[in-house]
């Protein structure tokens, strides 16, 4: 099944849940304790060092200090590893800002994003055949994954060309079909992320535009939980942070334990160590909890969120019950909230990031 029939079937549960809500359908329930939790995963560089982390021992390690058990496990399709998160049968996941707001939180699900692992520094980009620079691609047709990063990066691109996205036809392909698809002859202008990309970018003919370095800090890549379940069992937060900041530092290394990690981690993601290392060089990583809650704590991320939530209203992904941009709103560290505060779903939470920063954990 494709990414964007799932999509598609995630966005008509969407509308259900926040019709529900709104009438009194769908109360929030308070989470129980409890000692085992399931975080979900899927390919991408910048998510590599989950999985990594549990064949390491890494998360075992963590979960032990905690009293706790925390499995780690992978989801084949990314959408989907987003719908099971919704649907309550994981205690959380892998996600993008966008997504993280357009299914989860517009569903009703209050959501807290409580790792800002890394932004997209190149992982996404526009590839056009046949085209000099981006100007060309005006009146071409674009394969994409439809209202997914893929389409906000389209967006940004068309913006700074003075174009719009009335100025191309989008075209739906699965992210698994793009690399085949760029092949045939009716096929013109792809965005895609890696390692998608870098495949098409070899294709004959083929000249990458544009890509999310020339939006930085835009595509962020979180790890979210269910606030409910944080809220009955804060140790998860602290376990999991200190998962990830110990992995951070072990990947950084250049000796030969840092190089074991990174070849690993390129197993697991059916990479080789090169093309893995590729990858990185284009995900930019926030290494240590210090630069993360920095960034957590900017006012780009609400200038950052205010664009993603714009767009997202202006695709139709907040659904037909939706009067404005506001209508979901979005917490940041401070006390700060974009759209309705009586209806915050999606909380950026710096707590276990800034734990982690000062040795607390």
């Amino acid at each position: 099944m494709t990414r964007i029939i799932i999509k598609l079937r995630s966005l008509l549960a969407m509308l259900a849940m926040t019709l529900l809500a709104a009438c009194g359908g769908a109360p929030d329930n308070p989470a129980a304790q409890k000692k085992e939790f399931t975080i979900g995963w899927s390919i991408y560089a910048g998510w590599m060092p989950w999985p990594y982390a549990q064949q390491a021992g890494i998360v075992k390690k963590w979960a032990d200090k905690y009293g706790i058990d925390i499995k780690i496990v992978q989801i084949n399709d990314y959408v989907e590893s987003v719908n099971q998160y919704s649907a309550g049968k994981l205690d959380g996941v892998t996600v993008t800002n966008m997504d993280a707001l357009t299914i989860p939180a517009v569903g009703g699900k209050d959501t807290s994003a409580i790792i800002l692992g890394d932004y997209s520094n190149g992982n996404d980009g526009i590839v056009l055949k046949n085209g000099a620079s981006l100007a060309d691609i005006k009146g071409r047709s674009v394969n994409l994954v439809e209202l997914s990063v893929s389409h906000y990066l389209l967006a940004r691109a068309l913006e700074t060309q003075g174009m719009a996205l009335t100025d191309v036809k989008t075209v739906n392909t699965a992210d698994a079909d793009m690399v085949g698809a760029f092949t045939s002859p009716d096929v013109q202008a792809m965005v895609a992320w890696n390692p998608q990309l870098s495949e098409i970018s070899k294709q004959p003919g083929a000249k990458q535009v544009f890509n999310s370095s020339q939006i930085p800090g835009e595509i962020l890549d979180l790890l979210v939980v269910d606030t409910a379940t944080l809220k009955a069992n804060p140790n998860l937060g602290k376990a999991l942070a200190g998962i990830w900041y110990d992995t951070m530092a072990l990947m950084q290394r250049q000796d030969e334990e840092g190089k074991k990690a990174r070849a690993a981690m390129a197993g697991l993601a059916g990479a080789t160590p090169e093309s893995f290392d590729a990858q990185l060089a284009t995900t930019r990583l926030y290494v240590t909890a210090a630069d993360a809650v920095a960034a957590v704590t900017s006012p780009d991320l609400v200038k950052t969120m205010t664009r993603v939530r714009d767009f997202s209203f202006s695709r139709g992904l907040f659904g037909p019950g939706a009067s404005s941009a506001d209508a979901v709103g979005i917490a940041f560290p401070g006390g700060k909230v974009l759209g309705n505060e009586g209806n915050v779903k999606l909380r950026f939470d710096a707590t276990y990031m800034q734990m982690a920063a000062e040795g607390k954990l």
